[in-house]
């Protein structure tokens, strides 16, 4: 029986996907430079660096400022929703309110999970919301420098700035370095007290970091 014939750039596509599978492969926890990745690889530096260039635009790879490689935003959320779940819940039954992951999506943000309050006059969100970089959220996620976002609090607020009425404070899940998602706690103006920040970033923070951990 005769064999199926390679369609035209059926090779090419496949030698793509075996460089994209080895460097994922090398990179795994760890952050590596186009150099490292192309010595674990067996790579050429500047194949490594470009095929890590168009990995890092499509979200398999971060880019760390330092010039190092780690595991991108779209392989981590998955794993990051069955792992930050059990914080989550202890975050909303700890405050009483809605307590959310969201990531990063190009230049809006992704809602990946929610633990509503359950106060009848609460702030909801369903994972695969997909709003633009607002909310203190979204100040963590679109940062360029987190140290300078947070200063020496460690969270962001947000006052009623996308609906009348509605707050929120947000701590970043860091890995490596990068902010890969963003912790918010959603909560009515009726309940706060002194400042979405000032009643709640504590605990947002503690959740954001016992996340991280368990990475």
């Amino acid at each position: 029986m005769a064999s199926k014939a390679t369609q035209p750039g059926e090779g090419v596509k496949n030698q793509m996907l075996e460089r994209v599978t080895a460097i994922l492969d090398a990179v795994g926890s760890e952050t590596l430079t186009a150099t490292e990745i192309a010595q674990r690889t067996g790579l050429s530096k500047s194949t490594a660096h470009r095929v890590a260039q168009s990995m890092e635009a499509y979200g398999f790879l971060s880019k760390h400022p330092g010039g190092g490689y780690s595991m991108g935003r779209r392989l981590l959320s998955l794993p990051l929703q069955s792992l930050a779940g059990p914080y989550l819940s202890a975050l909303r039954e700890e405050t009483g309110e809605t307590a959310q992951l969201w990531v990063r999506q190009g230049d809006k943000r992704l809602c990946i999970d929610s633990f509503d309050s359950h106060h009848r006059l609460r702030i909801t969100a369903e994972p695969g919301l997909i709003y633009p970089l607002h909310g203190s959220a979204g100040k963590v996620l679109a940062s360029e420098n987190i140290a300078e976002t947070l200063g020496d609090r460690g969270w962001v607020e947000s006052i009623e700035e996308r609906t009348p009425g509605l707050s929120s404070v947000s701590a970043p899940v860091m890995r490596h370095g990068a902010v890969i998602a963003a912790v918010c706690l959603a909560i009515p103006m009726a309940r706060i007290d002194k400042s979405p920040g000032q009643d709640h970033g504590s605990a947002v923070v503690r959740t954001a970091q016992s996340i991280a951990a368990t990475f």
